[in-house]
């Protein structure tokens, strides 16, 4: 294995990669850019799912030799920030805010949920530590404006921002995951006969209970609606 295609455990340097020009400008012009080599990775994982992302995979869809690609990814860690980086580019910022903190935040969860869900990939790559690149410190941004109304320190505000992202993460993981055993009829079959087994054991009275209740919207978007109003309108802001 090279080390380009290791797990990243040497870590990546925040300055290194978003302070610096990605190549000299000197020399002759490079046939290919940074930007090309991640969108190669993008589409690599939209495509064929995270593990699918090589250097070698993505020199030959940039066509460029591996060893060409070092000076603007030297290991997949870095083209993993580049890409969240990359992808986070689609997120609105410019869109003016209303002044309601709770309803802007809930908006700007929208707008991270339809992106994740563009890109299936993305929820895990947050499950580790990210440095912020400049479209991610964009929205950032925005997200820290939205709650400006709501008096929240910029310690809270911060940690606000994190348990919403945190939170949609989770949950487009498991839509994902619904959506898996939605389009097998016989696993989502098994598995009412199993919780309606354990309902009626008698062990299981609050379960129990909590399944005779009228049943909500399954719809992938009401869903994410419901918690996400839970989740928001909880919030302190005192």
């Amino acid at each position: 294995m090279s080390r380009a295609e290791g797990s990243g455990a040497t870590g990546v340097d925040p300055q290194q990669l978003w302070l610096r020009p990605a190549r000299s400008g000197r020399g002759r012009k490079p046939a290919f850019s940074r930007e090309a080599i991640t969108a190669a990775a993008v589409a690599l994982a939209d495509a064929e799912g995270l593990e699918a992302v090589t250097i070698r995979r993505v020199a030959a869809r940039v066509g460029a030799g591996a060893m060409s690609l070092y000076s603007y990814a030297p290991d997949k860690e870095t083209l993993l920030e580049l890409m969240v980086d990359h992808v986070s580019g689609e997120l609105p910022v410019t869109e003016p805010l209303t002044g309601d903190w709770r309803a802007d935040l809930k908006a700007i969860a929208h707008h991270q949920r339809a992106l994740m869900l563009r890109h299936p990939w993305l929820p895990a790559t947050l499950t580790t530590r990210r440095t912020p690149g400049p479209n991610t410190l964009a929205f950032l941004e925005r997200a820290l404006a939205a709650l400006r109304p709501s008096g929240l320190d910029g310690a809270a505000k911060l940690e606000v921002y994190a348990q919403l992202t945190a939170f949609v993460a989770g949950h487009v993981g498991y839509e994902i995951a619904q959506a898996a055993v939605a389009s097998s009829p016989e696993r989502a079959a098994a598995e009412t006969r199993y919780l309606a087994a354990v309902a009626a054991d008698g062990h299981h009275p609050e379960l129990a209970e909590a399944l005779r209740a009228p049943g909500r919207s399954l719809a992938p978007e009401a869903t994410f609606a419901r918690f996400l109003g839970r989740l928001v309108d909880g919030l302190d802001a005192g």
